[in-house]
């Protein structure tokens, strides 16, 4: 199920980032790092646990989790939430919370293309990625 995800991804496009993170609670400082960041996501799957890892020049974050199971998750922003991801209608959705918050993020793959929506409150922003050969 998790099959389409496997693999390196490259990033083309990210739109309201910014307002993304400024909607986390993200600073100034680590706002602009964010920004300038371009990073691959990497996905594996052993058993039944997977693997996502994102790598760049600024900052690499890995999680390991079973589907379903929910896991303490340090960001790339240096929140401690508690983290669930679940399988829904081909869509990974990763749901992070933290000091009653909570933001979710929606990975689906597109015509080949890995799209990532991360949603709080209102503020939507979308990442597009495309697979390394």
């Amino acid at each position: 199920m998790v099959d389409k995800f496997v693999g390196t991804w490259k990033i083309l496009e990210s739109d309201k980032f910014d307002e993304y993170m400024k909607a986390l609670g993200v600073g100034f400082a680590t706002r602009q790092m964010g920004n300038m960041a371009k990073p691959n996501l990497l996905f594996s799957v052993e058993g039944d646990v997977i693997c996502m890892k994102s790598q760049s020049t600024f900052k690499t974050t890995e999680v390991k989790f079973k589907l379903g199971e929910e896991f303490e998750e340090t960001t790339a922003d240096d929140r401690k939430t508690k983290t669930t991801i679940t399988l829904e209608n081909g869509k990974l959705v990763q749901k992070q919370c933290w000091d009653g918050k909570q933001t979710m993020i929606e990975r689906e793959v597109i015509d080949g293309k890995l799209i990532a929506k991360c949603i709080m409150g209102d503020v939507v922003a979308v990442r597009k990625y495309e697979k390394e050969a």
